[in-house]
């Protein structure tokens, strides 16, 4: 992560107080990420359609926040980071972003699972390894889940790795039925 980490978040509107402001902070970012302007982007060039860690750093503090961070991530703040995702052609953060992407997707379909998740601050975390908190949720993941997930992939110019391997880890008994579909999804060799 770059030295902007530590910044604390500058503008009221990105300072989540819950989960709906979370995604709406997200929104910003993603609007930052797309015409490299806004307050996401002020005191640093930032080219439009690209992703740099300082805008990682803007997702990591945005979703664990203090206000948010005990709770699960929403299918709103995951589907503003597939936003991020589709909209960054240009990607100069060494794959944070993905792997943040696959981790709070992650947080969000075991959650709307059923499942407990820990808090966002660990999940989420660079250090942390998503297999540390999401293998046993493996079997457990309901297949509305991997579905959405699967219809937030399906036809995006850009394949995250780390969420097709997460899906992978997914896809058990509980997913059969959709091993079907999966490979015209992402190729993961099926």
């Amino acid at each position: 992560m770059s030295a902007a980490a530590p910044k604390s978040v500058e503008s009221p509107s990105l300072e989540p107080s819950c989960r709906d402001t979370a995604a709406h902070a997200l929104s910003i970012v993603r609007d930052g990420v797309i015409t490299g302007e806004g307050p996401t982007t002020k005191g640093r060039v930032h080219f439009s359609r690209s992703l740099d860690a300082d805008d990682t750093a803007w997702c990591t503090r945005i979703l664990t926040a203090t206000a948010v961070n005990d709770q699960p991530v929403s299918c709103a703040e995951a589907e503003i980071l597939f936003e991020i995702n589709e909209a960054a052609t240009e990607r100069t953060d060494a794959g944070r972003f993905d792997d943040l992407l696959a981790k709070a997707v992650a947080h969000y379909a075991a959650s709307a699972s059923g499942l407990k998740v820990p808090p966002r601050s660990v999940a989420l975390a660079a250090d942390t390894e998503i297999e540390s908190w999401a293998p046993s949720y493996a079997s457990k993941v309901n297949s509305e889940m991997l579905e959405w997930i699967a219809a937030q992939m399906r036809g995006k110019r850009h394949n995250n790795r780390r969420l097709m391997a997460m899906v992978a880890t997914f896809l058990g008994a509980t997913a059969l039925p959709l091993a079907g579909q999966l490979p015209n999804v992402f190729d993961i060799g099926m």
